[in-house]
């Protein structure tokens, strides 16, 4: 057991490094059973947080995101967290200004995420799989720039439906409707 968590830990280590030493704008901790944001790698990447706009986190057992996450990486433009078990977002994910494309795929949310819907640049919203009933339908009308809802594996309610083409300028995707079972 203590062999497999110094093996993940030296992993996360190698991946932080990569970004740092190479100065590129991405890191990648995907698949690395993180249970939470690791504190150590704040001072790591110090020194070339403006310059990271994408994070994937993708595959770990996240329960949360911390609003200090949010505002060291305040220039992101796509966040990965797919596969994870979130269930909300800190307010200060408004924050992020420059943020397109955000991937909650295969999560715990129950509700749409609010917060979302005033991040100004976002485009691309991914839900699939998750446990959402309700969705903010109004406030997603008024998103300008959001171009993909991708709600497909969840069990929204039928209103969300009735949002046609000419009522929002997206691309909302849904499963199909389940047939009515006969009596």
């Amino acid at each position: 057991m203590h062999k497999r968590m110094g093996e993940a830990v030296a992993r996360v280590a190698r991946k932080v490094n990569d970004t740092v030493e190479n100065k590129t704008d991405s890191l990648d901790l995907a698949n690395c059973k993180l249970m939470t944001f690791p504190v150590g790698i704040y001072k790591a990447v110090r020194s070339v947080t403006e310059g990271i706009h994408r994070i994937s986190l993708a595959n770990n057992e996240l329960k949360s995101i911390t609003s200090r996450f949010v505002t060291t990486f305040s220039q992101l433009t796509e966040l990965n967290l797919a596969g994870n078990y979130l269930h909300r977002l800190p307010e200060e994910i408004t924050s992020l200004l420059h943020l397109r494309d955000i991937n909650l795929s295969r999560n715990r949310f129950r509700r749409f995420p609010e917060p979302l819907a005033t991040v100004p640049a976002l485009e691309t919203i991914d839900l699939e799989e998750n446990e959402i009933v309700e969705v903010p339908t109004g406030k997603l009308a008024s998103m300008a720039s959001l171009r993909s809802l991708n709600l497909r594996a969840n069990p929204v309610g039928p209103e969300v439906r009735l949002l046609v083409r000419p009522l929002v300028p997206f691309d909302l995707l849904l499963s199909p409707e389940e047939p009515i079972p006969k009596a």
